[in-house]
């Protein structure tokens, strides 16, 4: 392996680390429909607070958000925020790391047209 390739893949590492430091810990809110980690997005089932609960209860699925706008899901920590919001359009307010949040505070929040999601 040449010297150069060697200094080109340790630079790539340096900047991949410092890219995902930068994401944790990330303060911010995020607006969406409290669901589960197996449904995720799916549209259908995003917004049943039924079908949320059984797949965390009884499948070992966890609440999370999905975000419309970012077409992500996060995984929320801690789970028993989540709970009384299943199926719910929340926002979440807290911090990131990586693709969980971990939630100072969940509260109602009003749908917009443009965040519902198509069934």
């Amino acid at each position: 392996m040449s010297k150069r390739l060697l200094i080109c893949m340790v630079a790539l590492l340096i900047v991949a680390c410092i890219s995902v430091a930068a994401d944790k810990g990330k303060e911010g809110s995020w607006t969406g429909w409290i669901t589960d980690s197996m449904c995720g997005a799916n549209a259908e089932k995003a917004k049943n607070a039924d079908c949320v609960t059984k797949c965390v209860k009884n499948m070992g699925a966890k609440y999370a958000l999905y975000e419309p706008g970012d077409k992500k899901v996060y995984v929320l920590d801690p789970q028993d925020k989540a709970a009384e919001h299943a199926g719910h359009h929340v926002t979440v307010k807290g911090t990131v790391d990586g693709d969980t949040i971990k939630v100072s505070s969940i509260e109602m929040a009003k749908e917009s047209k443009s965040e519902k999601p198509k069934s």
